[in-house]
């Protein structure tokens, strides 16, 4: 018999609430099955089954409170007591020949602070033939989309429609396999799909998760031409949305025709993604938490700009990753913190934590919305080292495949709107950071350098903070820091 324990919850969180069972008792479970989930002051945390067999006591009820070691329940271990479930549900499969059992399609955990996701649009749907590790259906959260592909080789059956809420371990379908099944699955999967869709390109959408469906029927894009760059092969977001640039020209003639708008409603309801509404309540939590406050400054580029065209060529070489500017206002930042270090921290009840790291989030535009992704770290990290995290994070950002713990931990961040030609704006803190970065467009303007009129590359640069923590003085000294840093680079590297 395995126990069931309640897992360390954080060094600084000492119980949790039982929020839901998954099973109960004589259920049949699988190693790594979710069968409870705890909640906490901070986060979700779900709990596994430690192995195969049948679920044969629960200790602690919905509701109860519960401390880390605690004994939820036990596993009475047995792969036989577990067979037995799936076979039951086998006469119903017809279509799977040689009496091959259901497989369970189950929606996978989605991170510790995520409890339960929407389903989006099956791309199958009952009855018809899946290959194994076919994408099926994307599954949305608040943070994060989550693929899930068929367990196996079969016949599919479908038990919780587009939209419908779910949590993690919840079965959402079957897939009815066999050895018979399986071997046939290529041949009937061909044949339907022209007659399911009256599309010549569903053959190859029907691999492409919902929003690069979404992109491609929108900018008439052929599936079987666009480049595929997926962890397995497949077609990502940021595939399609490259090629839409390739795409361009031909846009014109086909956008001609839609000119009259009679057609078109006035007005259209649409239901905000889950990613949508958690950016809308933690950015209004933020504001109403923190007293917030911004002070701004301006920086000359010329310097940081020079040496970056010197050596940009080379350091791409060596590199193998293109010289941008966030390395250089990264290590700025770093080294600001350093000496700053209440903008390094964050109030927890009437405690102030000072952080001895720093995890530096940078806030990168997707299509479904903002997201700040973290480079864990960057003090131990080189230029080169920066540049290439950001690139990485910033490509699992628009493919949609950026982890929680790549999103989590934050202690401070930067935010770059001059990417998207801002001027100057006031950021909103990333809460419980006390700091956030805004860099923004870089124009050319008549500067008075040495009692002369000087025509220089300027950026105006916004630093929002929690004026709980950090005081006026503390802010404009962090600010004022970071501009002597970048512009006299050397600085930086003689640490003066």
């Amino acid at each position: 018999m395995a126990d069931i324990l309640t897992p360390a919850l954080g060094e600084s969180v000492a119980e949790a609430s039982i929020a839901k069972w998954t099973k109960k008792v004589g259920d049949a479970v699988k190693k790594d099955e979710v069968l409870v989930e705890l909640e906490t002051d901070k986060v979700s945390l779900e709990v596994v089954a430690p192995a195969d067999g049948v679920l044969s006591a629960i200790n602690a009820g919905e509701g109860d409170t519960v401390v880390p070691g605690t004994v939820l329940g036990a596993v009475t271990e047995g792969g036989a007591a577990a067979a037995p479930a799936p076979a039951a549900a086998a006469p119903a499969a017809a279509p799977a020949a040689s009496g091959g059992a259901a497989v369970d399609i189950a929606v996978p955990t989605m991170g510790e602070s995520v409890a339960e996701g929407s389903i989006g649009t099956w791309l199958k749907k009952s009855g018809d033939t899946v290959a194994k590790d076919e994408l099926l259906v994307e599954i949305e959260t608040d943070k994060v989309a989550v693929e899930v592909s068929a367990p196996a080789a079969g016949v599919l059956t479908i038990t919780a429609a587009d939209g419908a809420t779910v949590t993690p371990g919840q079965v959402i379908g079957s897939v009815a396999a066999s050895g018979a099944a399986a071997a046939a699955a290529p041949a009937p999967a061909a044949a339907p799909a022209p007659a399911n869709t009256g599309s010549a390109q569903a053959p190859a959408s029907a691999h492409l998760s919902p929003a690069v469906q979404r992109v491609v029927s929108e900018n008439n894009l052929n599936p079987a031409s666009l480049p595929a760059s997926g962890p397995k092969g497949n077609i990502t977001k940021a595939d399609a949305i490259a090629a839409i640039g390739a795409a361009a020209p031909a846009a014109p003639k086909a956008a001609a025709p839609a000119a009259p708008r009679a057609d078109q409603p006035r007005e259209e309801r649409v239901k905000m993604t889950r990613l949508r509404q958690t950016i809308a309540r933690r950015l209004k939590e933020s504001q109403n938490t923190a007293a917030q406050l911004t002070t701004f400054n301006e920086v000359d580029m010329t310097n940081v700009m020079a040496l970056r065209a010197q050596y940009k060529e080379v350091f791409e070489k060596r590199h193998g990753v293109k010289l941008g500017f966030m390395s250089f206002f990264t290590k700025a930042v770093v080294q600001a913190l350093h000496e700053i270090p209440a903008v390094n921290a964050e109030i927890d009840g009437t405690d102030i934590i000072y952080k001895n790291h720093y995890d530096i989030g940078i806030a990168v535009g997707t299509d479904k919305g903002l997201v700040v992704p973290v480079l864990r770290d960057a003090d131990a990290l080189s230029l080169a080292g920066i540049e290439k995290g950001i690139a990485a994070l910033g490509k699992a950002a628009r493919d949609g495949a950026l982890t929680m713990d790549q999103m989590q931990g934050g202690t401070f961040t930067i935010t770059n709107g001059g990417t998207y030609g801002s001027l100057m704006s006031t950021p909103i803190l990333n809460t419980p950071q006390s700091g956030i970065l805004g860099m923004h467009n870089i124009v050319q303007r008549p500067m008075a350098v040495n009692g002369e009129v000087k025509i220089r590359p300027m950026m105006y640069l916004a630093l929002s903070y929690d004026h709980r923590i950090v005081d006026g003085k503390e802010a404009v000294t962090f600010l004022v820091r970071i501009k002597e840093l970048l512009e006299d680079p050397a600085r930086a590297l003689l640490d003066l």
